[in-house]
């Protein structure tokens, strides 16, 4: 099956230096295929969102472990808004608690994955959006 080439940016926003997760997906998302950019630890929402716009990226996967998800999460989705790129959209990961998730997909961030989620949950997901 032929897919669209999905650009995606794998952030590691905040303080939260544990980046296994992170990588996991980013070599998941890669082995099928995908062009995928990994800007690395410690990543200020303004240095995402730039980095979002420069590659020309199709999705945001924010992985945060550090509790700071209902900070940075909406950080994130104001600067889309701000420069006038909503057209990228925005998942992530961590541990996140259920009313938080609901909280921020309401806020406009599209999948949450918690984890041990299968990589391959997160491939499908992303393959249906940008079907």
């Amino acid at each position: 099956m032929n897919y669209k080439k999905i650009r995606v940016l794998i952030a590691k926003p905040g303080l939260d230096g544990h980046d296994r997760g992170a990588k996991v997906i980013a070599r998941a998302l890669r082995d099928t295929g995908m062009e995928v950019i990994y800007s690395g630890l410690h990543q200020t929402p303004e240095q995402i969102v730039e980095t979002a716009i420069q590659e020309d990226v199709d999705a945001i996967g924010l992985s945060i472990l550090s509790g700071a998800h209902m900070t940075l999460f909406p950080r994130v989705i104001e600067l889309l808004k701000e420069n006038k790129v909503e057209d990228k959209m925005v998942f992530g990961g961590g541990i996140i608690p259920d009313e938080d998730i609901i909280k921020l997909k309401e806020m406009g961030v599209d999948e949450l994955f918690t984890p041990g989620t299968d990589t391959d949950t997160i491939v499908k997901f992303l393959r249906k959006k940008f079907k």
